[in-house]
């Protein structure tokens, strides 16, 4: 009979559910033993290994590039093709993103559980279409109505694909291009300045991810080829609606970073506030419905806004050695609270 491999923490999980349950006569202490012989615990984490593997990759690739700059002998060779029309940059890219989607969906046809390397492939490809569009752009002027038509294409393009190989970070390549077509179509409407209906960049993007949370929730699962996405927009949703809110309730509602300077932080208190109510709103909701990535986001974020209001308010007003003696304290305060909860989820 083949054996269930398990992690050592997922075994030491099972094995204690198996006790737990022959302790509660739930379970007879034979069939439990019977069961127990059936897990085996894994040699080796290899699929962590490959996930590792792969970011390192990615990350030696970002590195060769700027190494590739770094390098005089390689900067006179690159020098030769700065005459070179950005066109043909555009369909260069866009000829290397269609490799790597056709090779990546080949492999994931032929090799579906390939998970990793099949991403970095989608990757890959997603990186060399936003070098596609970006130098298509450098072709459009700015002010043309057609320049915030590209960030538009992108999201099409990156939300067929996406569908089309069932790729979750190819979904969320989508959804970032859209948060940068909504801030490049709102600037065009407000002939690139700061505010659109009165609205700077942080409250735009607070509504903007309040929608996107709610489309997720209400909406995506309506449609059948969206919805093994919705967890990943509604993750991505959330973060947009936090950090907008977090970086409102520091700079506010001002047009230009003069103005702000010119006021007192206690002036924009009420966004601080808010933060802080939506953020811990948000918390209790996940500990409620079991949501835990409403509750860590929203964990994560009511602490952020805390010691920012902390910061804030406190470090031009106290002694410096009283301002982190206070925050030592609160942070033990703080570690101590998690262990208690921690804790008290192992002894249930």
């Amino acid at each position: 009979m083949k054996k269930l491999d398990l992690t050592k923490q997922e075994k030491e999980v099972v094995e204690h559910a198996l006790q737990h349950w022959k302790d509660q006569q739930l379970l007879d202490g034979a069939k439990a033993d019977e069961l127990r012989q059936n897990i085996d615990e894994k040699s080796f984490e290899w699929k962590t290994l490959a996930r590792y593997a792969f970011w390192v990759a990615l990350v030696s690739l970002v590195f060769s590039v700027f190494s590739l700059f770094a390098d005089n002998v390689l900067v006179r060779f690159v020098e030769r093709f700065y005459e070179t029309p950005n066109i043909v940059f555009c369909v260069f890219f866009a000829g290397l993103a269609g490799l790597f989607y056709a090779l990546g969906f080949r492999n994931k046809k032929r090799h579906p559980e390939n998970t990793f390397s099949n991403e970095t492939m989608m990757l890959a490809g997603s990186f060399s279409t936003a070098a596609c569009i970006g130098f298509l752009g450098q072709v459009l002027d700015r002010n043309t109505s057609q320049y915030t038509l590209l960030f538009l294409l992108s999201i099409i393009i990156y939300a067929v694909l996406s569908v089309k190989l069932q790729s979750k970070l190819i979904w969320v390549f989508t959804l970032v291009a859209l948060g940068i077509w909504f801030a490049t179509e709102t600037a065009s409407h407000s002939n690139w300045g700061f505010k659109f209906w009165g609205m700077n960049y942080p409250l735009r993007f607070t509504l903007f991810g309040l929608l996107l949370t709610s489309f997720s929730i209400w909406a995506q699962p309506r449609f059948k080829p969206l919805q093994p996405f919705q967890s990943t927009s509604y993750v991505v949703g959330l973060l947009y609606t936090m950090i907008a809110l977090w970086c409102l309730s520091i700079f506010g509602n001002y047009a230009s970073f003069d103005a702000w300077t010119q006021v007192r932080q206690y002036h924009i208190l009420y966004w601080g506030l808010l933060a802080l109510v939506l953020s811990l709103s948000l918390a209790l909701y996940g500990m409620k419905a079991k949501d835990y990535v409403s509750r860590d986001i929203g964990f994560v974020f009511f602490i952020l806004n805390l010691y920012t209001r902390f910061v804030e308010y406190l470090w031009d007003n106290i002694n410096r050695t009283i301002f982190f003696l206070i925050l030592a304290v609160s942070f033990w305060f703080v570690g101590r609270w998690a262990e208690k909860i921690w804790s008290k989820g192992q002894s249930n």
